[in-house]
């Protein structure tokens, strides 16, 4: 595809106004974790309590949080909504949640628990028919959809399983179904602070300029997240990098 500039004049707010930056939570065993590259033996602990830290992201004045159950993907079962219960009952934040997001039974844990979005992912690519069952009993605004990407091609089964799905293909159909927000990661980025895929950010934007897309993965630094703002994305997925202290909350306040 051919690459096409975006100027910021084209830029969306982000969708309901709710924030450009959302900072990322992965939870292992209930503690806060950042694995690199999907990798469970690549674990690292950053805070035993997943509530202080969604608490310091709202007290610099983030609204938005990704919330990933690992224990959930890993199961294929949803199985830290005590952890989600907990932050939505003692932050304001908005909250999507994804992991182990397999059944219906787990659409409802995940929204009884204060979850004001479910994230999906591997389900839209194995079980389309289930999937669009959903989005027409919830809701199609109360899904964010995420797709995990290695050139070009939706991957599954912890990134280990590259399908023959083309990404845009993946999101034309979805848009369709009426789906408004889909965050897409590159899975060659993620965990290991290199930077975006900005050219591929670039490409799905301006095949789909009406899509509230947020980017995932890769983010390193405040540049980035400027270069991802410029191009015209409505929101950026940052973890790692604000754990590492590569970028610290008050930089961050530039954004809200």
């Amino acid at each position: 595809m051919d690459q096409v500039q975006n100027n910021s004049s084209d830029q969306k707010p982000p969708l309901g106004g709710w924030g450009f930056i959302i900072p990322a939570i992965d939870i292992i065993d209930g503690k806060c974790v950042r694995l690199t590259q999907g990798d469970y033996s690549q674990k690292k602990i950053y805070n035993e309590n997943p509530l202080e830290v969604a608490m310091e992201f709202e007290d610099a004045g983030l609204t938005r949080l990704h919330l990933v159950d690992l224990d959930g993907a890993k199961a294929g079962a949803v199985k830290n909504w005590k952890v989600l219960e907990t932050i939505a009952a003692k932050t304001s934040m908005i909250i999507d949640f994804g992991g182990g997001i397999k059944k219906e039974e787990d659409v409802k844990i995940v929204f009884d628990s204060g979850a004001a979005l479910a994230t999906v992912g591997s389900i839209a690519v194995k079980n389309e028919a289930e999937f669009v069952k959903w989005l027409l009993q919830f809701g199609a605004d109360k899904f964010l959809l995420g797709a995990d990407v290695k050139d070009e091609k939706i991957a599954v089964a912890g990134w280990l399983e590259t399908t023959d799905v083309w990404i845009y293909d993946f999101i034309e159909k979805y848009i369709q179904h009426g789906v408004q927000q889909i965050f897409c990661t590159d899975v060659t980025k993620d965990g290991k602070l290199e930077g975006p895929s900005i050219d591929l950010y670039k490409n799905i934007i301006s095949q789909f300029p009406q899509l509230h897309f947020i980017a995932s993965g890769g983010v390193s630094n405040l540049k980035d997240l400027d270069d991802l703002q410029h191009i015209g994305c409505s929101g950026a997925i940052v973890g790692k990098a604000i754990y590492e202290n590569r970028i610290t909350l008050d930089e961050l306040k530039k954004f809200i």
